[in-house]
């Protein structure tokens, strides 16, 4: 009798409990709140981009015109520098040697024309047709000059010597601080351009920040607006921007590396904006997001006033 209702009762049971399983697993989970919640847009009618931060110079990427081994390096990072500090060194030990050489010949040379140039007034002291020919007298004049050449060309071979030296010293182009130093003390440096730079200069008295606008928004920007950046990771952190200027170009976007692959799909309009250094814990080369200012779509107006 307890079998023929058991199973029955079993089987309701089971059914029941897959119909609870089914209408728990279409529930949809609660939604997980951002560890970091959107920033908020201080304006009504905007434009958004991606910026990158730099230095005002720009970020100088210093280079070498000759490749060779690296033996003094004389800068260190986040170091200012003033405009012809020496940043590092490349070896020039060929040149010393050469440079010896040289400077024994400019001896040898002014040697050679002591020795004309005394010929030269013994024979301005004879009595010419008696005691010295006219045709030793001129040959007398021309191996003076050609021994005054002879000097100059020795000074001349020491002092393009000293220029292929001082090439191997790689000085600050302008008054800067030191970014990022990407060369090691005995490594070989390689002249042209690299992907990573030997050493990364920068004025960073003042940072920019440089955004690009989708090309579909470019209308819109107008220089005179409002911008603020906004720090990712905490949209607390944020400052208001000083427009600079607009690069008039524009271009594929690139990876925001600066560096990187290119989107031939997608161009944008560069602009960049200023502030001050120190408002921010942010550094140059970081990622932040600016917004700027716009006039409401149904209202704009196409005119745009560019400088000259």
């Amino acid at each position: 009798m307890i079998n023929k209702y058991l199973l029955p009762i079993l089987a309701i049971f089971g059914v029941g409990i897959a119909t609870a399983a089914v209408v728990s697993g279409n529930q949809k989970p609660p939604l997980a709140s951002p560890p970091v919640q959107p920033a908020k847009v201080p304006y009504p009618s905007y434009i958004a981009g991606a910026g990158i931060i730099e230095a005002r110079s720009q970020n100088i990427a210093i280079g070498t015109p000759v490749s060779g081994i690296v033996t003094a390096i004389n800068a260190e990072w986040g170091e200012a520098v003033k405009k012809g500090d020496i940043l590092f060194q490349i070896d020039d030990r060929d040149l010393q040697g050469q440079l010896l050489v040289g400077m024994a010949r400019i001896e040898e040379a002014k040697a050679a024309l002591a020795k004309s140039q005394n010929y030269l007034r013994f024979g301005q002291d004879l009595t010419v047709g008696s005691s010295i020919t006219k045709l030793d007298m001129r040959n007398r004049q021309f191996d003076a000059v050609i021994a005054q050449t002879g000097l100059d060309s020795a000074k001349a071979q020491v002092d393009q010597i000293k220029m292929e030296i001082e090439r191997r010293t790689i000085r600050a182009p302008i008054a800067g601080r030191v970014l990022q130093i990407g060369v090691r003390l005995g490594e070989f440096a390689q002249s042209g351009t690299l992907a990573t730079p030997l050493m990364m200069l920068g004025d960073a008295s003042e940072l920019h920040v440089r955004v690009d606008i989708d090309e579909n928004d470019a209308w819109r920007l107008r220089p005179d607006e409002a911008a603020v950046l906004v720090v990712r990771g905490n949209p607390t952190l944020r400052t208001p921007l000083r427009f600079v200027r607009v690069e008039p170009y524009v271009i594929p976007k690139p990876s925001l590396t600066g560096q990187g692959t290119e989107r031939p799909d997608v161009r944008v309009l560069q602009v960049i904006y200023g502030f001050d250094t120190g408002v921010l814990p942010v550094y140059v080369g970081q990622q932040v997001d600016v917004y700027v200012e716009t006039p409401p779509i149904a209202g704009a107006k196409v005119a745009f006033t560019r400088k000259p």
